[in-house]
């Protein structure tokens, strides 16, 4: 299950970090580091932005998966012993 929120914040995230990889390697961040700069910061905006939602979007969120009772049962005789 794919969402569209994250897809979008992702593509950001990607075209702000070409940018700013773009701008590094530009004869044009010698002259003007702040404006490279001011890409990085909008770079990590926008990773930052990916990161928050990711952390509470449902499709990213990892539910535990509980052992069956036979495996459990198991697992604990194996430990107590």
């Amino acid at each position: 299950m794919g969402c569209l929120i994250c897809a979008s914040l992702e593509q950001a995230y990607l075209a702000r970090l070409s940018e700013c990889i773009e701008a590094r390697s530009s004869a044009c961040y010698r002259v003007s580091t702040k404006l490279a700069a001011q890409m990085n910061v909008e770079m990590e905006r926008a990773r930052y932005e990916l990161e928050e939602h990711q952390s509470v979007c449902v499709s990213t969120v990892h539910i535990p998966v509980l052992m069956p009772q036979r495996e459990a049962s198991a697992s604990l005789r194996t430990l107590a012993a």
